[in-house]
């Protein structure tokens, strides 16, 4: 969700309320993803290295992200949504790692979309801590090193019970991944848009999945 910063210069605001206004499209999104259908959506909503920000502006994304997830659980029980989180969830302030389990217990009967936030994530991170906890259940005898593939490797994954992404929408115009679902995103589709986070909303997400519906996914195969 990249460009909230670049909206608020724009209109000669604070940086925050770039990330005030990014909270209506991820309603929006939301919604629109629920309703074709969407099993899963994933969003990039902090990450490892955004902890070296301003701590003014960190202090104030963690408040906004605890308000959001309580003021926001009745519009999302209204759209039958259930919660995940991925990442360094620890290293969140307490007070949003409680916020985060309320609202994910107040969500748990629902069985539609499931909003899958990714918090203090990296990619690398993830992987990094795969392979520890794969090298000491090795140690410790309970897996054979010759035994380690693909799928020993996914089951070590925050991602572990969450399919593979099939289309990565990258908002903002910037052509790089950022450190995020490495792994996981070895064949999902591209879709980059220059729409500026707080901008896009139900055309432009319709928009990626008409794109995508008109790919051909080969997976490597003629």
């Amino acid at each position: 969700m990249d460009g909230n910063g670049r909206w608020a210069k724009q209109r000669h605001l604070p940086r925050v309320e770039g990330h005030r206004n990014g909270v209506e499209s991820v309603r929006v999104v939301l919604r629109a993803a629920g309703e074709v259908g969407v099993q899963y959506l994933t969003l990039y909503a902090f990450s490892v290295e955004n902890w070296s920000r301003p701590k003014e502006e960190v202090d104030t994304l963690m408040k906004y992200l605890a308000r959001y997830l309580k003021n926001e659980i009745p519009e999302l029980n209204r759209n039958n949504v259930r919660l995940e989180a991925i990442g360094q969830i620890y290293r969140l302030p307490e007070f949003v790692q409680k916020q985060l389990e309320k609202t994910k217990a107040a969500l748990s009967k629902n069985n539609g979309l499931t909003l899958v936030l990714a918090l203090s994530y990296g990619g690398r991170a993830e992987i990094v801590e795969a392979v520890r906890k794969i090298a000491e259940k090795s140690r410790s005898g309970l897996i054979d090193p010759a035994e380690v593939n693909e799928e020993v490797v996914s089951q070590h994954l925050y991602t572990r019970q969450i399919p593979d992404p099939d289309l990565l929408i990258r908002t903002s115009g910037e052509m790089r991944v950022s450190n995020f679902l490495l792994w996981q995103i070895s064949y999902a589709e591209f879709f980059v848009t220059e729409t500026l986070w707080p901008d896009f909303r139900r055309p432009q997400f319709l928009e990626a999945l008409e794109e995508y519906s008109r790919r051909h996914r080969r997976f490597g195969v003629v």
